[in-house]
């Protein structure tokens, strides 16, 4: 096989079609994931170290008002999914709609945990009375800085798709907002068992 020859066979890419994009989005998701993982395992490690000072589930916080809100943030990933699997379509109209939704879903989640919060200054469950208190907050509102960029991003995705930004051959920006907002929803689910329910 001559050196011509040679420069016409196909290179195997290990990340196949992802784009740039994508690829810094799950590297983003796995920084942050662990960053999550660390927040859980410290909450855990020190339940387990003092357990006798630990409330037992229900007796502080509202689950079944945070029980609807993880309803509510779930039923968001799959209107970000109806979003890109419109756009994918070439409906535009459908894109917009869609984001709008999950965009709706994750501000009525904010202002969901916001109320839990002005409930909880009221009855002096505050970051400094415990150490339980203190793993709540800390966790909770690393959880909604995160809600609260992803709507925001949100937000500058539905203002491109409103300059008719995206088509049915261009929807990989969706795709990562998807990424990131599915995993936003992911770990509040583990947020919601560890913290709330066990």
């Amino acid at each position: 096989m001559n050196e011509n020859q040679t420069q016409f066979l196909p290179v195997n890419d290990p990340f196949g079609k992802a784009t740039n994009g994508k690829l810094g989005m799950w590297i983003f998701i796995v920084v942050d994931g662990l960053s999550f993982i660390g927040l859980l395992i410290a909450g855990v490690a020190l339940r387990a170290a003092s357990p006798e000072i630990w409330p037992v589930a229900g007796d502080v916080l509202n689950i079944p008002l945070t029980a609807f809100n993880t309803f509510l943030l779930i039923c968001t990933s799959f209107t970000m999914v109806m979003a890109l699997n419109y756009i994918q379509k070439g409906d535009q109209e459908g894109l917009r709609k869609f984001l709008g939704l999950t965009m709706v879903g994750g501000l009525v989640f904010l202002g969901i945990q916001f109320y839990e919060y002005s409930h909880f200054i009221k009855v002096d469950f505050l970051p400094s009375s415990s150490i339980y208190s203190a793993v709540f907050y800390v966790t909770t509102c690393f959880h909604g800085l995160h809600v609260l960029s992803g709507v925001i991003y949100i937000g500058c995705i539905l203002r491109m798709a409103g300059l008719n930004s995206y088509s049915a051959d261009n929807w990989d920006h969706i795709e990562i907002l998807g990424l990131f907002w599915h995993f936003v929803d992911l770990v509040w689910i583990l947020v919601f068992t560890i913290i709330y329910l066990i």
